[in-house]
């Protein structure tokens, strides 16, 4: 390997790695195989679980409708820390609950999760959750 070709494969590598950091950043944690978009689009019912891991956090979160709560909880399942995880649900009424404040998880560290939806009526809810450093703002409930 000449010093040129070495050069250049220390940058291209680098590129990449830099590629794949800032892909992460603000990356939603729902909808397989839906790297881009905000939430699976999936509308589920006010008694279904919604479980799954991405981006090697478990989201496992379910309404409760005795309390008017969406409970769970967020567990990163990877070796090392993982920051800056929020949640928020899309009821089917167009409301958005607000998200839940930025957590970092260390490696196999759970955390529950809660959102309150009294004075809400809808029939069905969809999740929103990100990693990283994305905005969380914007209109919420």
């Amino acid at each position: 390997m000449t010093f040129k070709s070495g050069v250049i494969t220390i940058i291209t590598v680098t590129c990449i790695v830099f590629m794949m950091s800032c892909s992460r950043s603000n990356s939603p944690i729902t909808g397989e195989g839906n790297e881009g978009g905000e939430e699976s689009g999936t509308q589920l019912a006010l008694d279904e679980t919604y479980d799954t891991v991405r981006l090697g956090v478990r989201l496992v979160i379910s309404y409760n409708a005795a309390d008017s709560m969406f409970e769970g909880t967020i567990e990163n399942t990877t070796d090392a820390t993982i920051d800056q995880v929020r949640v928020e649900i899309h009821l089917s009424n167009g409301v958005e609950l607000r998200p839940t404040p930025n957590v970092s998880l260390a490696s196999g560290e759970k955390k529950s999760v809660t959102l309150d939806a009294t004075v809400q009526n809808f029939t069905g809810w969809s999740l929103h959750a990100e990693v990283g450093s994305g905005d969380a703002g914007g209109t919420h409930n």
